[in-house]
């Protein structure tokens, strides 16, 4: 059975039930931790007594810095809602580890950003090194990922299309809520994942629910892909995508070609101005309420609620 570790200011906890055993380990960063997997399992078998889990302050469950990797555009859904047909091809991209925030933290809206959308990911931490070159088969991925992290893949929008630059419009402080848990998988575990549920809200509306079925290229095929050209190290992060659901729709077919024949400058002003009507984008005072977990919680990556703040 998988092991949920909380991070918090004063190290890491095995968490059981309501309750955290603190593990007695040096380990300071993620890495170090997974290294230390007896230290986790004397923690996670030991006595009953321990912490209530809601008087311990969640940290992100991944220490920084590391390297942050994202798919884009991997569930059936989402393609669907942004308009692409036929066969997309696996596409990467890397987001800052200085976007990494906690489960409760604030979301934090920067002054020019204007769009600002939400996508549920489930993160996939690494556990051993992942070399150029390296093929990752199903049966192997418990060789290669230590566990798994609840994200949240903020994004502004208006950035991300106008300068076609996923980097920045995905790296701004906050803009990665990582956790409350870090789920450290026993190799058992990995036929499970088909069955994780992705689910996120605004404030209690719900927006984004579907499961890793919705996938189009899963966890060990990504790895494969992303090692082509991408070294990874133990205690790196790399988000799977997200569903459809997303504040952010796709033209319908008819303005989209009518769109594509203004200059650059018009066609995304009269785009923005039809985006300007949603209400689905993020806006300041908003709850964020995400989840990932398996029917019965086998595997359960804990809840995250985030506020919307605008910067001052």
């Amino acid at each position: 059975m998988s092991t949920n570790v909380l991070h918090t200011p004063d190290g890491w906890w095995a968490v059981r039930g309501e309750r955290a055993v603190r593990i007695e380990t040096k380990a300071v960063t993620t890495a170090e931790l997974i290294a230390d997997r007896d230290a986790v399992r004397d923690a996670a078998t030991g006595d009953d007594s321990g912490t209530p889990v809601a008087d311990l302050v969640a940290l992100p469950p991944v220490t920084t810095p590391c390297r942050v990797v994202a798919q884009m555009v991997n569930y059936r859904s989402h393609a669907k809602d942004s308009g692409f047909t036929g066969d997309i091809p696996p596409t990467f991209f890397r987001k800052a580890s200085g976007s990494v925030s906690g489960p409760h933290e604030p979301i934090v809206r920067p002054a020019h950003v204007n769009f600002l959308d939400y996508e549920v990911e489930l993160g996939l931490v690494m556990g051993a090194p992942l070399p150029v070159g390296t093929v990752v088969e199903e049966q192997d991925l418990s060789r290669y990922v230590a566990g798994l992290v609840l994200t949240n893949d903020v994004s502004a929008r208006d950035v991300q299309l106008t300068k076609t630059q996923f980097y920045e419009s995905k790296s701004y402080p906050t803009f990665t809520p990582t956790g409350p848990y870090l789920a450290l998988l026993e190799p058992e575990d990995f036929a499970h994942l088909p069955n994780l549920r992705l689910r996120l809200s605004v404030n209690g509306v719900p927006r984004q629910d579907r499961t890793l079925a919705d996938m189009i290229v899963r966890p060990a095929q990504a790895l494969t892909l992303l090692a082509r050209f991408q070294t990874l190290d133990p205690g790196d992060l790399l988000l799977t995508g997200t569903p459809g659901g997303t504040a952010l729709k796709a033209p319908p077919k008819p303005v989209e070609k009518i769109a594509a024949l203004l200059p650059p400058a018009l066609k995304w002003k009269a785009f923005f101005k039809g985006q300007a009507k949603n209400p689905r984008y993020l806006r300041d005072g908003d709850l964020v309420t995400a989840t990932i977990a398996t029917p019965g919680g086998r595997i359960d990556l804990g809840e995250q609620r985030t506020t919307v703040a605008d910067a001052t």
